[in-house]
């Protein structure tokens, strides 16, 4: 089967603010409080989505989620009008913070796809992520499992299961902790699920559990299915999600020596289910884990281009460490598919702790399934200026966690939300348009 790998971005809101709400995100903890650019993040985002529309793929996007969430916010016992509720909230600046939060812009989290030729079915199967390890995190989940049924509706192509039940004991954090081998995108796929144990400063937010269960929903091989424990260094180094320490694309896994807990076993077991995989690893000797974390090299999103080769796009972090550019060279210099690095501009999430892979969900479509895929969510010239005019128009260039108070900050942001809608046709989509 013939199929293409398509890159849904998250398209950043206009809420976008450094609150650092996410535990365990260094980033994200840095900057709590500092001023954010909403514009700039947004066009930021595009640019990237134009960059890898140019290499000749094709490129998809999610739309932002409605914030401040005002369901939650009464769910949460605020009432009256929308600007009351946003007035007696502003008296809880956590709360107000977790219900103002763009976070749905990393899209890597929005959930988990197994593409057909690896399900028993024959069917794409989607899983949306519960996010329960983080409140505002948590709070996406419903909208998510909305849009991407909005996006891939039609059911001879498409599966759309569930979020996991039980909380924080199925903590699910999507495709950041998920990666797909294959020898071809439309080649049967070794799916690698990587998981946490709590480590000595922060805790882990994908449980084994949660990936055997989605795993078993999306009908995979069990013999085409690994399942191994992320080192526990990493996750208290920062590496809050594997996708902080390592890449899997086709025929090649990039990572950092110490993604795993147990390296040795971890290895040869993804060896024994892909016996084609090539590895691609980074020493601890020249990336250290801090290295690998505050430049986000393996946060990269590693491609394969029309041409068989690979490129990676990578945050411009990546380009200004020395060790981190040296390494990406000698890369680049060997005889291995990867012989592309694009550094992008993406600061805006950086600053919060997410970088190019995180901004994007991998959903590999054959070509009928793409052509039953909605158009309004795959991106050309045309679009890409469409989108970059409603952000121009409708985003704020400064904007900090004090501002979230004012309920003309809300009117403003919920009116950019709506008419983006008006733009995709999307009819009245989001809660606070029903």
């Amino acid at each position: 089967m013939t199929c293409r790998e398509i890159n849904f971005d998250g398209l950043i809101g206009p809420t976008h603010n450094y609150a650092g709400l996410s535990f365990g995100n260094i980033a994200s903890a840095k900057n709590k409080g500092a001023a954010s650019n909403p514009r700039a993040a947004v066009l930021q985002g595009v640019a990237k989505m134009r960059a890898v529309k140019a290499l000749g793929l094709n490129q998809g996007f999610l739309p932002p989620q409605d914030r401040p969430h005002l369901k939650t916010l009464r769910a949460l016992g605020f009432s009256g009008t929308d600007r009351q509720i946003i007035e007696q909230a502003a008296a809880h600046p956590e709360i107000l913070a977790n219900c103002y939060a763009a976070s749905s812009m990393w899209t890597a989290n929005a959930g988990t796809v197994a593409p057909s030729p690896d399900a028993a079915d024959g069917k794409v199967h989607f899983t949306s992520a519960n996010l329960a390890g983080n409140f505002h995190r948590s709070i996406e989940a419903p909208t998510t499992v909305r849009v991407l049924k909005h996006i891939f509706a039609d059911e001879r192509f498409f599966v759309h299961h569930p979020v996991l039940p039980g909380g924080v004991h199925f903590g699910d954090e999507g495709a950041a902790n998920h990666g797909r081998l294959a020898e071809s995108h439309g080649a049967k796929g070794v799916h690698l699920f990587v998981y946490g144990i709590d480590g000595d400063k922060f805790p882990a937010r994908q449980k084994k559990r949660a990936s055997e269960a989605v795993a078993r929903n999306h009908r995979l091989d069990p013999a085409k299915t690994v399942f191994v424990q992320q080192a526990r260094a990493a996750l208290d180094a920062g590496a809050f999600h594997n996708d902080v320490v390592g890449v899997a694309n086709g025929t090649v896994l990039f990572l950092h020596e110490q993604s795993f807990e147990d390296r040795e076993g971890a290895v040869a077991a993804i060896r024994k289910a892909a016996p084609f995989v090539e590895i691609i690893e980074a020493p601890k000797s020249a990336v250290t884990l801090e290295d690998a974390i505050s430049s986000y090299l393996f946060n990269s999103q590693l491609l394969s281009l029309p041409g068989g080769e690979m490129a990676l796009v990578l945050p411009k972090e990546s380009e200004e460490n020395a060790r981190v550019k040296s390494f990406v060279d000698e890369t680049l210099a060997k005889n291995n598919p990867i012989n592309r690095a694009i550094y992008m501009d993406v600061r805006e999430s950086m600053r919060n702790g997410g970088g190019p892979a995180c901004l994007r969900l991998r959903v590999v479509l054959s070509d009928a399934e793409i052509a039953a895929t909605n158009p309004n969510f795959l991106l050309d010239d045309r679009k890409f200026d469409a989108l970059e005019a409603w952000a121009r128009k409708h985003y704020r260039d400064r904007l900090t966690p004090d501002d979230l108070r004012d309920p003309d900050f809300m009117v403003e942001s919920l009116a950019a939300i709506d008419a983006l809608t008006k733009l995709l046709g999307m009819g009245a989509f989001y809660d606070f348009q029903r």
